[in-house]
């Protein structure tokens, strides 16, 4: 048997192995609406209250940023402020944001809870059997599909920096979508349109 302290170590270090196992780089040749193409509208329930919500019922906003992610995973969770944030400072600049989760793993009353406890501040759907997920290619959390006024993809990727966030949260940023949104805000072409999403798989059916 291992000492207790050594016990305690080979724990934790199983843990961040899990943690970190869980998480792979997403493959860009998986995302099944293209650059450029228009995002067809779908209808979920929204966590929690299972209110039906409709892409195309958002209308009259210069920008849609729909985000995949998770309650567990803890790449994800390293963003939670990152989307909160991004969501407060665009919803006065026409941007609205979308949170959809597709992990069989997490309910919906887990879901609108984890919405709630980290104040996400827009709405969080629910995705049961990974339709949307299965239909746009999504493939881990968190991930990025940022439409503009048309519903036609501009951005897909990820939120931003990927530098250890997990172990150092406060290093997770905002800094490979921000330049996208802001080029769809001014009309302009994003320079950088696909970038590299980095998470946790979403577990499917």
């Amino acid at each position: 048997m291992f000492p207790r302290n050594r016990r305690l170590v080979f724990a934790a270090a199983l843990g961040l192995f899990l943690a970190w196992s869980a998480c792979t780089a997403g493959d860009l040749p998986m995302a099944k609406i293209k650059i450029g193409e228009k995002m067809a509208d779908f209808t979920l329930p929204e966590a929690g209250s299972g209110k039906s919500r409709s892409l195309y019922d958002i209308q009259g906003k210069k920008a849609v940023a729909v985000i995949f992610l998770a309650t567990q995973c803890p790449y994800s969770n390293a963003f939670n402020h990152v989307m909160a944030d991004v969501a407060r400072e665009y919803a006065g600049r026409g941007v609205a944001v979308i949170g959809i989760n597709a992990n069989k793993t997490e309910p919906a009353a887990q879901v609108a809870e984890h919405a709630r406890e980290h104040n996400l501040g827009f709405p969080v759907l629910k995705d049961e059997g990974n339709i949307i997920a299965n239909r746009l290619g999504a493939s881990v959390t968190p991930e990025v599909f940022l439409l503009d006024s048309n519903w036609i993809l501009r951005y897909h990727g990820a939120l931003g920096n990927s530098a250890q966030p997990t172990t150092n949260p406060e290093k997770a940023s905002d800094d490979e979508v921000r330049p996208a949104l802001e080029a769809v805000l001014a009309g302009q072409t994003v320079a950088r349109a696909e970038t590299k999403a980095f998470g946790c798989t979403i577990k499917r059916q």
